[in-house]
């Protein structure tokens, strides 16, 4: 292959990777329930345990994301986006016809399946993005996770301060954006975002993690900005409208990179031919034999099997590191590690995100928009550095990648138990602990799932573990959140209740402290398992370096 098809595959590539982080930063609207659940609480007269319930619902579609998984094998990228913005479209868009009194409000058991439904639809758009994009970047497999759920994280705040510029607040035009704006940005990305060729040599690696570096960059330059424009109080017009364009210029800005590769491949047309007339044909046929040996140790980038167990013709199962079905995946104590302090993690940080309208209430904040957006934007934080730094450590010291699950489970202990007592700024201190720990748990466990389980059916067994998502939703938010806040409520006139002071949430938030410590002492247990897995990672990436640096130069 010639440098001009090479650079412009990579081009290519990195116009996929920039439409996955569009598709990523408007995915997240399963986390944004709070901004208009007191709108279907009043309009529904309902109690806070139905209202959890409904947020159960929302995560519920989390668990239909084992269809994404199932047809990440079978149907294109294009397909898999295609189905989950019109799902998103549609399940969205009736809750902003009921929350926008354009109809009347709909039988409890019906907006349950709706908000099912716009929950389903992330995870068609997730599974395709992820399982493209990880596929396509075998060697940056963290900064990839890192980034691409770093915008996931960062949507909420994207969603809520654009709404909060725009239409102050309204949750009727909340909901039509949650509607209308996925669907538009997965119609563009079908026809970006594709699997393509593996690039093999250490200048095409070095190159990965320059890019890598520049999106990193773009994310906290965004994230800040977010930042910065939650705790500047204005309501002026021209302002607001500054503050979206100059936004929606941020997001735009990773176009750069593709522009440059593509730039860099036009460059290189005129040398394709004196490249290919001087280089002997020995050297060419030496060249392509080590490529190819190159891109299969690419292609199973996972630790190799020892020599004993190779000569075994017929195994009963595949070893960690290995490519794993789903069935033999669950036959090992492993993947249950992963599942279990998985759902400590996230059903803990979901619980605090879907309670968030009425934790601030009953805490003494009537406006939570803040709270949400530092959910988001800590939750970011944590994606983006927990993906890069996991990276780092890994291919410089072998460092297994749990042992940041279990960093962040500590210190979302810390976080609850300040809640729990309800000191003064608690809730600002909580929200920022929530949102980056459960950004970490998002970004390491993704992963590592690939790394102990293998590539070849990625998409099942991502879709698999994020079932934690509405299991934990309805462990810690439905059951335990909902009934504990009734069980303290006041009831109101029309059905509905309300709780105000700390201990509304006391017990929940001690409860959930401890949930916390069990899944510590999991990712500890996954850490101490997984060693050898990293230590054989780090090993055969330090030694393949060097002779493959040595042959470039020769070249």
């Amino acid at each position: 292959m010639g440098y001009h098809e090479t650079y412009s595959l990579n081009a290519w590539k990195w116009l996929g990777f920039v439409s996955a982080v569009w598709v990523q930063a408007i995915s997240g609207n399963n986390y944004t329930f709070s901004n208009y659940s007191d709108a279907i609480k009043t309009l529904m007269n309902l109690t806070q345990l139905e209202l959890n319930n409904l947020s159960v619902a929302k995560d519920i579609g989390k668990a239909f994301g084992l269809l994404a998984g199932l047809a990440s094998d079978r149907l294109p990228t294009p397909v898999i986006l295609l189905i989950g913005s019109i799902e998103g479209l549609i399940g969205y868009g009736v809750q902003w016809l009921v929350v926008g009194q354009k109809i009347q409000p709909l039988p409890y058991w019906q907006m349950c399946i709706f908000l099912c439904m716009g929950g389903n639809s992330t995870t068609w758009m997730n599974t395709a993005v992820l399982v493209t994009c990880i596929r396509n970047f075998r060697r940056n497999r963290g900064p990839v996770s890192g980034i691409l759920k770093g915008y996931v994280g960062l949507s909420t705040a994207i969603f809520t301060d654009i709404c909060s510029a725009l239409f102050s607040d309204n949750p009727a035009k909340f909901l039509i954006m949650l509607s209308v704006i996925p669907f538009a940005v997965c119609l563009t990305a079908v026809f970006f975002l594709r699997e393509t060729p593996q690039s093999v040599s250490v200048s095409a690696e070095k190159e990965e993690a320059r890019y890598f570096a520049i999106f990193n960059v773009v994310a906290v330059v965004v994230a800040f900005y977010l930042l910065a424009y939650d705790f500047i109080d204005s309501t002026n017009r021209v302002f607001s409208l500054v503050f979206v364009i100059i936004l929606l210029v941020l997001l735009a800005s990773p176009l750069a990179v593709p522009v440059y590769s593509f730039c860099k491949s036009w460059r290189l047309v005129r040398f394709e031919p004196d490249v290919e007339r001087r280089e002997p044909l020995l050297e060419q046929e030496a060249n392509a034999t080590a490529e190819a040996a190159e891109r299969n140790e690419v292609i199973n980038d996972e630790p190799p099997v020892a020599v004993e167990e190779a000569v075994v013709v017929e195994k009963s199962m595949p070893v960690i590191g290995e490519d794993h079905t789903i069935f033999e995946a669950m036959r090992t104590w492993d993947f249950w590690l992963l599942f279990m302090s998985f759902l400590c993690g996230v059903g803990t940080g979901l619980a605090v995100m879907n309670n968030m309208a009425q934790i601030g209430l009953a805490l003494g904040h009537a406006d939570v928009s803040i709270f949400v957006s530092l959910i988001s934007i800590w939750g970011f934080f944590g994606r983006i550095i927990s993906g890069s730094l996991s990276e780092y450590f890994l291919k410089k010291a072998g460092t297994p990648r749990p042992l940041w699950n279990a960093a962040s489970q500590i210190l979302m202990v810390v976080g609850f138990l300040l809640m729990a007592l309800a000191l003064p700024g608690c809730l600002y201190i909580g929200s920022i602990i929530v949102g980056l720990c459960y950004g970490v748990r998002l970004a390491v466990s993704v992963p590592v799932a690939s790394e102990l389980f293998g590539l070849k059916y990625y998409g099942l067994l991502y879709n698999v573990l994020i079932l934690n998502l509405p299991i934990g939703s309805f462990l810690f938010s439905g059951l335990l959140a909902g009934y504990l806040y009734d069980a303290e409520a006041t009831p109101t006139p029309g059905g509905g209740n309300t709780c105000v002071g700390s201990h509304c949430y006391r017990l929940v938030f001690i409860i959930m402290a401890l949930a916390s410590i069990l899944g510590f002492g999991l990712d500890v247990l996954l850490t101490i398992r997984s060693k050898n897995i990293y230590t054989k990672i780090f090993t055969r990436r330090k030694s393949k370096k060097p002779a493959t640096t040595t042959e470039s130069n020769g070249q």
